[in-house]
């Protein structure tokens, strides 16, 4: 979308939520307007105007986001039964693998974490709920680019790839190979292409009604892989976004 088609004041609005979002705690009215470049006039009014929608909260001696968006992100995991059928399947697979559960969307060259189920055991992850990672990089991102063609996927990615990790794929003739291996075996992996000492094992769920291209995946530390927990993981991983897809078509009929 170009800038002659924007709403001053929406862009204003999504220039404060996305500081509040990207920061670890409150922050205050002067880093705002440092980072937005709004004038203390408008920006006062802007926070007072969102602040009584609870869209932002105040906090101390700053502001960070509100239960109205919270609530108002919530709907969009909601749509599609996509949530119903990610938490009944998830459910199942950490009841019996004691392993983390995570679904993503692509979003241009990047993949958004939607939802997620935790195991009972801890595991470092950057996977929180809004997070986003470059798609080249992650098991999930590699699934969701298998899901489309090479072209479509030459037309999203750069010809070299950034390195998040030295593991990390930066060639895209390497990476379109992947893809290809991801096609025949409706499995994706990556080892330590995100984080040192992490393994991450993904399958393409499907399009939902509303246009969403999504997968899950798993994500465990080297240590607790060996070659028959990575198989029943691959299998249960395929398997569960095989389910999940078929559903969401059967709902689609």
């Amino acid at each position: 979308m170009t800038d002659l088609y924007d709403v001053p004041a929406l862009k204003r609005v999504h220039d404060i939520l996305n500081v509040l979002s990207d920061a670890a705690g409150p922050v205050r009215a002067s880093a705002l307007a440092d980072a937005t470049g709004m004038s203390r006039s408008t920006l006062y009014l802007m926070l007072d105007s969102l602040e009584r929608r609870h869209w932002i909260e105040k906090r101390s001696d700053g502001y960070i986001i509100g239960l109205t968006l919270f609530e108002l992100g919530s709907a969009y995991v909601r749509h599609d039964r996509l949530h119903e059928l990610f938490r009944r399947e998830a459910a199942a697979f950490v009841a019996v693998h004691n392993e983390v559960v995570q679904l993503a969307v692509l979003d241009g060259a990047q993949i958004v974490y939607i939802a997620r189920e935790d195991a009972a055991r801890p595991v470092r992850l950057v996977s929180d709920l809004g997070s986003r990672l470059p798609a080249h990089c992650c098991a999930l991102g590699k699934a969701l680019l298998a899901s489309m063609d090479d072209s479509g996927v030459c037309a999203l990615l750069p010809t070299r790839l950034e390195p998040i990790t030295e593991r990390t794929v930066t060639r895209r003739a390497d990476f379109l190979k992947q893809l290809d291996e991801v096609r025949r075996s409706g499995l994706a992996c990556e080892r330590e292409e995100v984080s040192s000492g992490l393994t991450c094992f993904a399958a393409f769920i499907g399009v939902t009604m509303l246009g969403k291209r999504v997968a899950l995946s798993t994500s465990l530390p080297l240590e607790r892989l060996d070659a028959r927990r990575e198989k029943q993981i691959a299998v249960s991983i395929v398997g569960m976004a095989s389910r999940i897809g078929e559903a969401l078509r059967s709902t689609s009929r």
